[in-house]
């Protein structure tokens, strides 16, 4: 076995350029979401793979679906490696949809730089990067030439940003996979066993537009817009005190991150629109805390003659929990951290919410690990300069590479 795991690593190390060079293809791919045009970039990930002598399905989401959900094109990929019976299937999971690069870069966003030891570009640390990390873990583990039971598959995915439903989601709904564990892309050392839930609105307040001269002819919905916002800040010291008893996770938190409204300066606003964010902790009751939620909406404005709300549901996901087997995973990637990295990673949760929750929704053991600095900030995640150390993708390579010839290692 020690001889096993001595070849794997020097087969990494003998590919690293050819994997950051892969790195370097998958980040010159503008996959913005919005707007999600992200069948191009699952094209050139099948066309990738094909040269190595392996059959990526392509799953495309239908157009409607796509386009009501608000992106433009959807191609998840599936990459079947089946080996002998009597092993599990370990599914690795990666999103290649991204948040638009913005304003401040000081590199390309899209150019794959590398400058003193970094790779610069928008998904460089999330998760484009772990596009290489499981392809390469995977390539090096069947370079070995050892006999392996069970099947290895590798999830490509493109909905992460918008909640995974038609990523992960997709594939599992259709039924074209059920694997017995997820590794689902990382972005620091440690191994997220648990995240929160996420719950996420739209709130349409209606009034009356009038002229501004004669305020009295019209009805606010500004105004009225305000008092629901004095109700959600004003809940925020009662949710501090609300605590997690998961490594890794604090308190729940509740914004609200977009406002739009009004026509003009000198017209009273008869319609706001605001997009709100309250995030949960694995403790907390989705549904509950969906009726709290809207209950608060409600009786701010309950008293506020002539305007009407609408309230519509953008987003409910729910917690990632450990699973009765998951901990043979997380076993297997912390000895493994240990000697690659001399450290074991840490099992803890995170405040982020990801879609391998999707997997555990379905009982599914599932885990984030993947290349990543030891904490997010480190890597200007979904901000300017996004980076990876180029050490810390090796590194998370071996791990992987480690776990999956202990989990399909005959």
């Amino acid at each position: 076995m020690e001889q096993a795991q001595e070849k794997l690593l020097q087969w990494i190390d003998a590919h690293f350029d050819e994997e950051v060079a892969f790195l370097q293809e998958m980040i010159r791919i503008p996959t913005d979401t919005p707007p999600g045009n992200n069948a191009p970039h699952a094209e050139a990930v099948a066309d990738k793979v094909a040269a190595w002598g392996w059959q990526a399905e392509k799953h495309a989401v239908p157009e409607d679906r796509v386009r009501d959900y608000g992106m433009q094109s959807i191609t998840n990929l599936i990459v079947r490696r089946p080996y002998a019976a009597g092993g599990p299937t370990v599914a690795l999971n990666a999103h290649g949809d991204v948040v638009p690069p913005g304003e401040g870069w000081s590199k390309p966003p899209y150019g794959g730089v590398i400058e003193d030891g970094f790779i610069y570009g928008r998904a460089a640390a999330v998760s484009k990067s772990d596009f290489a990390t499981f392809i390469f873990a995977t390539r090096a583990l069947e370079a070995l030439g050892a006999p392996l039971k069970g099947a290895l598959e590798l999830h490509f995915t493109y909905d992460e940003e918008f909640g995974g439903l038609l990523g992960p989601g997709y594939l599992l709904e259709r039924e074209l996979t059920r694997p017995d564990f997820v590794i689902a892309a990382g972005f620091a050392y440690d191994i997220v066993t648990a995240h929160n839930a996420c719950l996420q609105l739209e709130i349409t307040v209606h009034g009356k537009a009038g002229h501004g001269a004669m305020p009295e002819t019209a009805i606010d919905a500004l105004q009225a817009a305000t008092r629901i916002l004095n109700a959600i800040y004003g809940q925020l010291p009662e949710l501090r005190k609300i605590k997690s008893q998961v490594p890794g996770i604090d308190s729940p938190t509740m914004l609200v991150g977009r406002i739009d409204g009004g026509t003009n300066t000198n017209v009273v606003p008869g319609k706001v629109v605001m997009k709100m964010d309250r995030r949960m902790i694995p403790e907390e009751d989705p549904v509950a805390v969906e009726a709290q939620v809207r209950a608060l909406i409600e009786d701010a404005v309950k008293d506020c003659p002539g305007i009407r709300l609408e309230i519509r549901r953008l987003l409910l996901s729910h917690a990632l929990r450990p699973l009765p087997g998951g901990q043979r995973l997380v076993e297997s990637l912390q000895r493994n951290g240990q000697a690659v990295m001399g450290e074991a990673p840490q099992a803890r949760g995170t405040p982020l919410y990801a879609d391998a929750r999707l997997y555990g929704e379905r009982g599914i053991p599932a885990v984030l690990y993947g290349a990543g600095p030891r904490t997010v900030p480190e890597s200007n995640a979904k901000k300017a300069d996004e980076k990876l150390a180029l050490e810390d993708l090796r590194k998370a390579t071996k791990v992987v590479a480690l776990t999956l010839l202990d989990l399909l290692g005959a």
